[in-house]
């Protein structure tokens, strides 16, 4: 008799892009663990509570989340880790005896890529784009691992933002400055530049600007360091920008894996294969843009 696998996934809406299946589901195969990772697209917010429910009845393993819902699922988790307490947004979810756990393995994963230029980092301005549970993750990395001098929030709505501001306090000892996102001449003054939005992910609505900032007015520094969290596509309108500036560049698919790999073992107790799981994401990302 075939034994039943454990089903993982990701939590998000319209999200079929998401190259987390190809992740999970390699590393399992790699490993031989009994796991299964599949996409579950919820239409609203209104519908999140029952879709937790529902996975408690139907025994599922865990989840990733992402957007919209890193903050929408915490009311209705039984526990927070410390990390994502500290932020109240949460990425992975495991179940266990009908409980289910929220975690945050967004703030390790994002501080990962940025470890090699730390020295640097500390001490000067960041300059950050967005206003969610990746934003909320993004500013812990930094007053965890970075320790800046100052951080620029670049928000749409910088009245809505304020909350943001609170929940990554009181612990923070930098100020975060709250701008709106179309002033975006201060970004000149930062080290690094991070795009916590979803703006330049493909597919999305092309009246859309493909950037976070105007690509046509130089705004990038050859001694910058461009930190986009999309990694679909690979090389972004921003991340191609900031190539061309001489600046260095961080892609979401370093983000993506290190976020995975802390995942993978909070559901599994094991490491995942990452230069095999790597190998294997690189080489479907390069078929899908010769096809």
């Amino acid at each position: 008799m075939t034994k039943a696998k454990k089903i993982l996934g990701l939590l998000g809406r319209a999200v079929d892009y998401s190259y987390s299946p190809l992740i999970h589901n390699t590393a399992c195969e790699l490993l031989d663990l009994p796991y299964y990772y599949t996409i579950f697209n919820v239409a609203t917010e209104a519908l999140i509570a029952d879709a937790l429910q529902g996975a408690k009845a139907l025994g599922i393993a865990g989840f990733n989340v992402t957007i919209p819902y890193k903050k929408t699922v915490v009311p209705f988790l039984d526990e927070l880790s410390p990390e994502a307490a500290s932020i109240q947004a949460v990425n992975t979810i495991v179940q266990k005896n009908g409980r289910l756990t929220g975690y945050n393995t967004d703030i390790s994963g994002f501080a990962a890529p940025l470890l090699p230029f730390k020295s640097s980092i500390t001490g000067n301005k960041i300059a950050l784009f967005g206003n969610g549970g990746a934003a909320l993750a993004a500013i812990e990395a930094f007053r965890l691992y970075f320790h800046p001098s100052e951080l620029l929030l670049f928000v749409r709505d910088p009245a809505k933002a304020a909350g943001i501001v609170q929940k990554s306090g009181p612990k923070r000892e930098f100020p975060v400055t709250i701008l709106p996102a179309d002033d975006t001449e201060r970004v000149r003054e930062c080290r690094v530049l991070v795009n916590a939005t979803p703006i330049g992910t493909k597919g999305r609505d092309k009246r859309e600007s493909p950037s976070i900032i105007p690509l046509d007015r130089k705004l990038i520094q050859c001694d910058q360091i461009i930190y986009d969290m999309v990694y679909n596509p690979l090389d972004t309108p921003l991340l191609l920008a900031g190539r061309a500036a001489g600046a260095e560049t961080i892609s979401g698919i370093e983000m993506l894996i290190a976020q995975a790999a802390a995942a993978f073992t909070l559901w599994t107790g094991m490491q995942m294969p990452l230069d095999a799981v790597k190998t294997s994401l690189l080489q479907e990302i390069q078929m899908k843009s010769t096809s």
